[in-house]
């Protein structure tokens, strides 16, 4: 009878055990505002986690905070490294302030910090164990603002989910993009300005757009989260456009006519490789922008929906922003300060 106690004991302490070793996970991505399938910033992100560990002796997971904030940010990543995280994605500036106190807390964890900087911050550094990934949104911003005046839209709209540097530079782009096209067409463009303060979708987000499309906008320009979904739905209704931004889009809607893109999913794929090849050192203590030169910016041309802006249209642009012929000074407090000379831009 002793012996299968004994038995059974230590058959219990292997499930135990095996359970245990099941709950460690050495990759963690800690979400931004917005889910995990938000169809944008934090899925572009989490993608990249999967671009990277499907398929590998590789352990992941992520962590919704309980609220937006330093402290409920900073709970997400201790709950992430008592289960065993070694490397943390985190998508968003709003992890600024928090990687900037998480990186000397945990020196032997390592930190992706995605859309900004714990240098940004008052009295932030970067230490050894981070690696900043920013992007020139101005860029891809630019690219979309001209195919699709190019297209032949002359009414468009930006909408913002809010005014921070990432979601502004886009704007911007956008804005000199169309206007650089209208300008090669001897055209007028008249575009629609402004923010709805936040980064879900939402009936008041809906509203909005439809009052957008009412007054005659033909395309908006939906940055920011999940505000996309209900401007995708307000297209539907007013047979209108949009334009994605982040990943692509075009699998969400057929409204959505090309997506400005950032290469989210890439830039994780990227840092997991060199941390799991023991080439950390090439990127920790490091801020990157990443531009057309490094392919960290670009339109899907494969999925977008143009009829009249050819793939050898987009081409010719591009390589000449990587090139660095065509440059985007944005200044994200200027906003008056923009050189346009075929746009009108008014507020909503």
């Amino acid at each position: 009878m002793k012996k299968i106690l004994l038995f059974i004991l230590i058959v219990l302490s292997f499930f135990v055990l095996d359970g245990c070793k099941r709950d460690k996970y050495t990759i963690a991505l800690i979400t931004d505002v917005g889910d995990i399938d938000d169809k944008s910033f934090n899925q572009g992100a989490w993608e990249g986690v999967l671009m990277y560990a499907e398929g590998k002796d590789v352990t992941y997971e992520y962590y919704k905070p309980t609220d937006q904030g330093t402290d409920e940010y900073l709970a997400a990543i201790d709950l992430a490294i008592s289960n065993g995280a070694e490397i943390i994605i985190t998508p968003g500036y709003l992890f600024e302030d928090t990687i900037n106190i998480a990186q000397k807390q945990y020196p032997n964890v390592k930190f992706v910090l995605l859309d900004g900087s714990p240098e940004f911050v008052e009295g932030g550094t970067i230490e050894e164990n981070t690696y900043s990934v920013l992007y020139a949104e101005e860029q891809s911003g630019y690219l979309a603002g001209y195919a699709i005046v190019k297209e032949g839209y002359r009414d468009l709209a930006f909408m913002g989910g809010m005014a921070v540097p990432p979601v502004v530079r886009f704007g911007y782009g956008f804005v000199l993009g169309a206007d650089a096209a209208a300008q090669e067409l001897d055209v007028n463009v008249n575009i629609k300005y402004g923010y709805v303060e936040t980064f879900k979708e939402g009936p008041e987000v809906k509203s909005t757009a439809v009052a957008l499309y009412n007054q005659g906008v033909e395309v908006v320009f939906a940055c920011g989260g999940s505000i996309g979904q209900s401007v995708m739905s307000a297209a539907s209704d007013a047979n209108a456009k949009v334009i994605g931004v982040d990943v692509d889009q075009s699998s969400d809607s057929p409204t959505v006519i090309t997506s400005a893109m950032k290469g989210l999913r890439e830039s994780v794929a990227m840092a997991l490789e060199a941390y799991f090849n023991g080439k950390w050192d090439t990127v920790g203590g490091k801020s990157v922008v990443l531009d057309a030169s490094q392919n960290g910016v670009g339109l899907p041309m494969d999925t977008s929906r143009f009829e009249n802006f050819t793939e050898e249209e987009y081409n010719a642009l591009f390589k000449k922003m990587a090139d660095g012929e065509i440059e985007i000074n944005v200044d994200v407090d200027s906003f008056n300060d923009l050189d346009v000379v075929n746009t009108t831009i008014s507020g909503y």
